[in-house]
């Protein structure tokens, strides 16, 4: 990959974006695009087609979504179905259209079956029913895996969708109404410390199993997925390991210094049982987590620390 390719970055404000923004500016990419929702709608078709064809990108990275953790699924299933297929199937067409040779499309993990074998693996896609809490973030995104493999198959393209697990770390949403639940937890338990040290309350039982990866990981990730040619459409993005929201929780709660009582809410809902990726075809491909996940949420919770006033404050 030449490091002056006209590479767009869709989403390139958000902390996925962003993070492989900064990654490729650390190799050398001198050539990156970036358009705010306000310069350039995904959603709109003809906006999108017009972006093509003034810009000519050489390169798209699709970083770009509608995303909230179970409460914002649950409460807006028709936009988290349709926004996320009409940025994807704008990106990816125009991609198209434009002759674009290569294109990382991002997902999610919750494009696999709820109650899968674990670790997940790629061939388990569409093999059962999905997490109902989540599914119209799913099925769109599994909508975008098979548009990228079908362009592969039929025009013979280097279209890939990289699935990453649960993702944290710089630039995270900690707006509690609709953050992911690590973000979550270090806004929770740093508000209580504040607070005296006053209990805190989280959903669920505590017992399901979570993966996460650091996100600068993910961008490490995608810049090797830039620079070699992968032999297949679909590779998981993760560390291979998992722990429950439980120790979790007591991991942040340590690295913020709360003190007080964590309090479980067993009426809310759990989610996903369990949800490992199975990275080994990753790893067959050359690349390889780095980041520890104490040592991830130290550092986010330093970044967190240093931009909490920018955050829109929410009671809890």
């Amino acid at each position: 990959m030449d490091k002056s390719s006209k590479i767009y970055i869709a989403g390139h404000r958000g902390m996925v974006g962003s993070a492989i923004w900064r990654a490729l500016e650390a190799k050398g990419y001198s050539n990156l695009i970036g358009k705010t929702s306000k310069e350039l709608d995904l959603r709109n078709q003809t906006e999108v087609a017009d972006f093509f064809a003034t810009e000519k990108p050489e390169v798209i990275i699709d970083a770009a979504a509608r995303v909230g953790g179970i409460l914002a699924n649950n409460n807006y299933p028709y936009q988290f179905l349709i926004e996320n297929m009409q940025i994807q199937n704008n990106l990816i067409d125009s991609s198209l259209q434009a002759d674009v040779e290569k294109f990382i499309f991002l997902g999610s993990s919750c494009i696999y079956p709820k109650l899968a074998p674990q670790p997940l693996k790629e061939d388990y896609l569409l093999t059962g029913p999905l997490e109902p809490t989540n599914e119209w973030y799913a099925i769109a995104k599994i909508t975008g895996v098979k548009a990228c493999e079908a362009i592969r198959k039929q025009f013979g393209k280097d279209y890939i969708s990289l699935m990453p697990t649960n993702l944290y770390g710089t630039y995270d949403n900690f707006d509690l109404n609709t953050s992911h639940v690590l973000p979550a937890m270090i806004r929770k338990f740093h508000e209580a410390k504040e607070n005296g040290n006053t209990p805190v309350e989280l959903w669920g039982s505590g017992t399901p199993m979570r993966e996460f990866l650091f996100v600068e990981d993910l961008a490490d990730a995608v810049v090797y997925a830039l620079e070699n040619k992968f032999q297949d459409n679909l590779y998981n993005v993760g560390t291979g390991t998992d722990l429950t929201i439980k120790e979790l929780a007591e991991i942040i709660q340590k690295t913020v210094g709360h003190t007080g009582e964590i309090i479980w809410d067993a009426s809310k809902p759990d989610g996903t049982p369990r949800k490992l990726m199975d990275v080994s075809k990753m790893e067959s491909a050359g690349w390889k987590a780095t980041v520890g996940l104490e040592e991830g949420i130290k550092r986010t919770y330093e970044w967190f620390l240093e931009n909490q006033d920018t955050f829109k404050q929410v009671k809890i």
